[in-house]
Order: structure tokens, then C-alpha cells, then sequence
């Protein structure tokens, strides 16, 4: 969802192509305090002894209660094909049940036990991060030094941060990707990708952030977790070639859908939510461009609809 400060300029003047979005969903702060050695220490943990199991190989028919696009390739990182089903969920009590390709939960609050819950149901699981503003409520709060925090992005407790700093992001968002390998996570969709277009406090360039978006891609393949590209649309055909997806919102209501071509075009696939826009009103454009299309609650709790039928085409599009 658009940041509260991207809603309160819209209402004068219009969206910009793809601004800031980020799901609303109620947190409970967990272990404020601790900081990155630890969750790096966690990662080598795991790393030693085992995680979850291995989802399906990659090549090979999902069988019973696996899905469809499961399986690690060579080349080290999980590779999502365009058409896959996704759940979104970062709120509330993690229903498991859902029949989706691909689930996309907290990783702070999602256990590795819960990841290896969906994998054992054939599930590919992404982990949401910020990696564009800080949250007073993550247990990697007092890693942030101050000077990297600007202003309030419009959600309580959060800050933008100064994407320039490499030298002192770059560390935290390696451990917080650390933190996905060891909970046994396929990918990472980091938010918030885009402040270069916000009010951050920081005069920030569209260089800046594909400088940033870009280490964030790096970090995560180094690791081998696919990685997700959020919002930040006006970058697509600049970013499509390091990213494995891209998740958007509202892409529908602000009529951004066919920007989001590139990505489907090299058959990746785009996970879409929409909030406002009711399924009947969006889904025949989800399906003409072969969208994976969701309409979710605000808070992004379990509750979905879906598109339901194949990607439209021929006559179909008339």
C-alpha cells in the first residue's frame, strides 16, 4: 500500500508511477534490542546443523501436496516462473492450509518451524524485510545509527533511511538475509525500494536507489535466495534483469499494471495485491497480462481472493 505520506500527496496531485506501498499490518515489537551478531550467529547455527527440509528439486513433477515451479536450480537460487499462486500474509495467525504456490510472510515473526511446515506442503516461501525504513519494533532496531534516520515514512515507530550509507546497511540487511537462509526461506521481498521518490530527509537520486536496490539484489543472491523487486516501477526495465519477481499493490487502481510487462516478458512472475478495487474489476486485466493477482484486507491477514482461469488471450481480449 501506498505510504501514508504518498496518500496524502495523491490526493492533490496524483500517484507517481509506482510509490512507496507497504503492507499495513499490526505488529507486536519483538526483543527490541538485540543486534545484527546475534542474527548472524543464528544464521551460522543453522547453517551447521540443517534446516528445513529441501522443497522438490527442480525438474522434477511436484508430487502429492507439492506444488507446481518448487525447485532449487543450479545456478543456486530458486528461479519463480510467471502464473504461480501466492498467499500473502503478515498479520494474524499463519494459516497454513492455503492452496498457493508460493507464500509471503514476516520474517521476524515466522518460525523456522512454519517454513519448514510450508515446504513440507510443497510451498515456495518469500520473507518480507524493509530495507528502505527503520522499525522501532524490529529486534534489529539498535543497529541503526541515528544519522541514517530521516524522516517518519507515515507509519508509527518507522523512519526512512539514508540508502546512500552503504557501509552501514549493507551489514544489517547481509544479517537479516542471514536470518532467512538459517529460517530456511526460498526469497526475500525487501520493501520500500523507492524513497528517492519520498520526502526521506535525504536528497536521494534515482542513481542512489538503483545503486541501493541493486546491493540489495547482490546480497541476496550471494546467498542463494531469489529476490523480489517491490513497487518502484519507474526502475523496472532498468532492474528486471537482477530480480527473480516483483511484488506490487494497487498496480490496477493507479492503472500501472502494463508497466509491469518486463518482468512477464522474461517470464518472471508479478505478485499483485489489490485493496480498494473489488476482484470483478480488476481480474480481467490480471489474467490479460498474466498477473498473479490477489484482493487482500488492509492488515493482510489471511483472507484472499483470487483470480480465478488461465491468462486471457485472442478473442477473449476483445
Amino acid at each position: 500500500m501506498r505510504t501514508a505520506a504518498s496518500r496524502t500527496r495523491n490526493a492533490a496531485g496524483g500517484p507517481a508511477a509506482g510509490g512507496p506501498r507497504r503492507p499495513v499490518a499490526p505488529r507486536t515489537p519483538a526483543g527490541i534490542g538485540l543486534l545484527v551478531g546475534p542474527l548472524i550467529a543464528l544464521a551460522l547455527l543453522a547453517a551447521c546443523t540443517g534446516g528445513s527440509p529441501e522443497p522438490p528439486e527442480a525438474g522434477r513433477s511436484p508430487g502429492a501436496g507439492e506444488s507446481s515451479g518448487a525447485g532449487r536450480p543450479s545456478e543456486g537460487w530458486w528461479r519463480p516462473t510467471a502464473g504461480l499462486s501466492w498467499q500473502w500474509q503478515l498479520s494474524g495467525e499463519l494459516d497454513l492450509s492455503v492452496e498457493a504456490d508460493v507464500y509471503d510472510v514476516d520474517l521476524h515473526e515466522t518460525s523456522a518451524e512454519q517454513v519448514a511446515a510450508l515446504h513440507g506442503r510443497g510451498r515456495r516461501v518469500i520473507a518480507y524485510l524493509n530495507a528502505g525504513a527503520w522499525e522501532e519494533f524490529r529486534p534489529d532496531a539498535d543497529a541503526f545509527p541515528a544519522e541514517v534516520l530521516g524522516e517518519p515514512n507515515g507509519w508509527p515507530g518507522e523512519r526512512w533511511l539514508d540508502i546512500r550509507r552503504v557501509d552501514v546497511l549493507e551489514p544489517i540487511m547481509a544479517a537479516r538475509m542471514d536470518l532467512a537462509v538459517a529460517k530456511g526461506f526460498d526469497a526475500v521481498e525487501p520493501d520500500l525500494l523507492e524513497g528517492y521518490t519520498e520526502h526521506t530527509g535525504f536528497p536521494l537520486t534515482a542513481e542512489d536507489q538503483l545503486a541501493y536496490n541493486r546491493l540489495i539484489a547482490r546480497l541476496a543472491h550471494e546467498r542463494g535466495l531469489a529476490v523480489g523487486l517491490k513497487n518502484d516501477l519507474p526502475q523496472v526495465p532498468e532492474l528486471v534483469g537482477e530480480f527473480d519477481f516483483a511484488v506490487n499493490e494497487e498496480c490496477a487502481e493507479f492503472a500501472e499494471c502494463d508497466l509491469l510487462r518486463p518482468f512477464l516478458d522474461a517470464g518472471k512472475p508479478v505478485f499483485h495485491a489489490e485493496y480498494a478495487v473489488p476482484a470483478a474489476e480488476f481480474c480481467a486485466t490480471s489474467r490479460r497480462l498474466g498477473l498473479s493477482s490477489l484482493h487482500k484486507r488492509l492488515e493482510l491477514d489471511a483472507w484472499r481472493e483470487t483470480c480465478s482461469g488461465p491468462p486471457l488471450s485472442g478473442d477473449e481480449l476483445e
